[in-house]
């Protein structure tokens, strides 16, 4: 860690009040003292200098958190030290994540391989350099792979040349944007804590079936929060300030759909019971939203049977409903219509019946 940067305890008041809600905060700090660390393990060095693209979360000086992926050939993110990860990247013009990366900024960084689903994380203080820029490692832990679907990449240009992206700006979701969030089995979310010391951001991704996110009439986003490590690193930033930016990928076409907005953590809820896997809630609420055609130079292919075994246990919006549905009909009475009247003996009557509210 630089010198000017103090360890600061694993977990801050918005983790600790999920933690303590489910009993594990007693727990969670003898972990977060092991895998929370001020430095990158060479494991972690090794791993981001394979990489093909990087997520990154930024905060711009509004306040608003958003999250992108940069791009480049493996050894285009390099570390000379176990404190520093060199990133030869910029953030594309029209880019809003680049709002927040000046000198002295504090990003989040998530690494995410997805045909291997491996991924690491880290956060520290971002300096630029002729070739792009330094994070200087404030936090660095791993993550687990589960909710990862198989993908493999490709270019389909230089990372170097730039994509000439148009930048739309949307004031509402639009067909395309829902159907791309309602199609979509994976996002990346950008949140951020401001710690008595200093700001920490933090940019994690989101994983489940093709679903897996509901969008209500109004725009608002509905996600699970399933099993996971209980870090709480998201939820417990949204708890502190109620932010949070997201960018979903069209992994065929490389195209991004940017937003930030409010969010809020949802504990209590029948619909939790009703999706299934899911322990938690939380919803977003889009304020600015962005996209831009062909920004990335990837693209992705789903590799056959790439369906996360974790992402296959759980549900979708659709499922919810009908389950919720049957939990409301079970408590009440239903009215019914008699169709047919069968004369089976002297004796017995049937009665065939029909559900009078279809």
């Amino acid at each position: 860690m630089t010198a000017t940067l103090k360890t600061l305890p694993a977990w801050h008041e918005g983790e600790l009040f999920i933690q303590r809600k489910l009993g594990v905060a007693e727990r969670m700090e003898a972990i977060g003292q092991r895998v929370i660390r001020d430095h990158m393990p060479d494991q972690h060095r090794d791993f981001y200098a394979q990489l093909p693209f990087i997520v990154l979360g930024s905060v711009d000086p509004a306040g608003d958190p958003w999250a992108t992926l940069l791009v480049g050939k493996p050894g285009f993110l390099s570390s000379p030290t176990p404190t520093r990860l060199d990133i030869a990247a910029h953030a594309e013009p029209g880019d809003p994540a680049g709002e927040g990366m000046r000198d002295g900024d504090p990003v989040g960084l998530l690494g995410i391989e997805m045909h291997t689903r491996r991924r690491n994380r880290m956060n520290g203080i971002l300096t630029a350099s002729g070739s792009g820029f330094r994070v200087d490692v404030d936090q660095s832990f791993g993550n687990c792979p589960r909710y990862i679907q198989l993908r493999d990449f490709a270019y389909a240009r230089e990372p170097a040349e730039p994509s000439n992206a148009a930048v739309e700006v949307l004031p509402r979701l639009d067909a395309a944007a829902r159907a791309m969030v309602a199609a979509a089995d994976a996002f990346f979310v950008a949140t951020y804590a401001d710690r008595a010391e200093r700001r920490q951001v933090d940019v994690s991704h989101r994983g489940g079936k093709a679903g897996f996110v509901r969008v209500a009439e109004d725009g608002t986003l509905t996600v699970p929060d399933f099993n996971g490590n209980l870090f709480f690193s998201t939820l417990g930033n949204i708890v502190l300030n109620g932010k949070a930016g997201l960018v979903f990928v069209d992994y065929e076409s490389g195209d991004l759909l940017q937003m930030t907005g409010d969010a809020e953590v949802v504990l209590d809820s029948p619909e939790i019971a009703a999706f299934q896997g899911a322990e938690r809630l939380w919803t977003f609420r889009p304020r600015r939203i962005l996209r831009r055609a062909g920004a990335l130079a990837l693209r992705w292919s789903f590799r056959k049977e790439g369906w996360s075994p974790n992402s296959l246990m759980t549900g979708d919006w659709t499922e919810a409903a009908a389950r919720l549905q049957a939990a409301d009909l079970s408590k009440s009475w239903r009215p019914y219509r008699v169709t047919k009247i069968v004369d089976e003996t002297p004796e017995i009557r049937s009665f065939h019946l029909q559900p009078a509210d279809g």
